[in-house]
């Protein structure tokens, strides 16, 4: 079956023109396919769509050793893509290929990455119809958010995609071809508007999505106040528990009687202790039924905020509990604050010292400056006792913050 985007357009690495056009990619049965580009993965992609050959398809960057001698083992031919021909090597498992799983790679965060498995109908996140639109895409091949993005395109008529470098300047082409919606977590996002701000003006977004990291009011209100005719969402996903929360107020957050809220189609939400845990009717195939995520949630003012994971967001400061998200937050409301990052930093006596990362929109200002604005704001449990100045703000291939 041909599918319904085939006539979309999409722009990647030089290449313009249809689905239709798109040269597919000749593959194994089932096979995992390490990419160069993004044009190699929508090709992958498309051979996948018209032939439902078992897929996984990750970056380059994620070839090593270990995670290829599982894929192995579990029966997936895996190819290589090279500067030159392909390496290709043959399952060390023969078994019958799954027509129609598309296979996703975890993190890897908390260990080697595992996979869940998918179609391409359960990675569609939005099934009613759709405004034309033209969708950025800057997400690394493979991941969750990339595949969301990428089934919109392929599955819905009129529904262009570009895909770019984010660590490349972006909002030309971007313009060029008439983004209308676009895709990116805030730490991308902040980036953008820090370093394109004028190339990112001649761009009428009509949509701007955010997920893959904690969203916070500021780079809401930032968003709308940059792009004023655009609807900010963003959108808690994960390639576990798939598409689970959708908010379109423009308010961090989503409202509080969600929670434990039953409607037929619709995640369940719920909260132990301060873990969110999600029972999805989207979640991956295997992925336990009620799902514990390890995100941190704080309720207040009537919504339920994910601030971070659990573990990583608390610092033990010789005894008391400080909320690195908290601290965060507070920089990043100084108006000469463009990002931040905190940590605990290893300390003899307390254990623990908070540690903060800052870009600042205003060279002049001081790191007593920042230490005197936590002051009036914190517990002086919780203020940094070191502030580190970046000159831009770090990105991984996840689009997410490297410090």
């Amino acid at each position: 079956m041909t599918p319904a985007g085939a006539d979309n357009l999409i722009a990647a690495d030089g290449f313009v023109g249809t689905w239709n056009e798109l040269a597919a990619m000749d593959l194994p049965p089932a096979a995992a396919v390490f990419v160069r580009n993004s044009l190699e993965a929508l090709k992958v992609v498309w051979q996948h769509a018209i032939d439902q050959r078992e897929t996984l398809v990750a970056a380059g960057a994620r070839y090593e050793p270990a995670l290829v001698e599982d894929l192995l083992d579990e029966g997936l031919s895996v190819v290589r893509q090279m500067s030159g021909d392909d390496e290709l090597l043959a399952p060390n498992t023969v078994r019958p290929a799954e027509p129609g799983r598309v296979w996703l790679l975890t993190s890897g965060s908390t260990g080697r990455p595992k996979r869940v498995a998918h179609t391409l109908q359960s990675l569609l996140t939005v099934k009613g119809a759709q405004p034309p639109r033209v969708w950025l895409c800057p997400y690394t091949p493979g991941a969750y958010a990339w595949w969301q993005v990428v089934s919109l395109t392929l599955l819905h008529p009129e529904q262009s995609l570009v895909c770019v470098d984010p660590t490349q300047s972006w909002a030309a082409t971007a313009a060029e071809h008439g983004v209308t919606a676009a895709s990116g977590t805030p730490t991308f996002w902040r980036q953008a508007l820090m370093t394109q701000g004028g190339e990112l003006s001649r761009m009428n977004l009509r949509q701007i999505t955010l997920g893959g990291e904690p969203v916070d009011q500021d780079v809401n209100d930032l968003l709308s106040q940059t792009f004023p005719d655009a609807r900010v969402s963003w959108i808690y996903a994960s390639s576990e528990a798939g598409a689970s929360i959708a908010v379109h107020d423009g308010k961090a957050g989503f409202p509080e009687h969600w929670l434990d809220r039953i409607s037929d189609g619709r995640p369940r939400l719920s909260v132990d202790g301060d873990e969110l845990l999600i029972s999805s009717p989207h979640r991956g195939v295997g992925v336990n039924e009620v799902l514990r995520t390890g995100d941190r949630v704080e309720c207040r003012d009537g919504r339920v905020h994910i601030v971070g994971r659990l573990g990583s967001d608390e610092i033990n400061v010789g005894g008391s509990k400080v909320s690195a998200s908290h601290v965060r937050d507070t920089l990043l409301s100084h108006p000469s604050v463009s990002w931040a990052a905190v940590k605990g930093r290893r300390a003899p006596m307390v254990g623990q010292l908070v540690q903060a990362n800052v870009v600042l929109k205003d060279p002049a200002v001081t790191e007593d400056d920042l230490f005197g604005y936590c002051r009036s704001r914190l517990a002086e449990v919780e203020v940094p006792r070191r502030i580190r100045f970046l000159d831009q703000i770090p990105l991984t291939e996840s689009l997410k913050s490297d410090v």
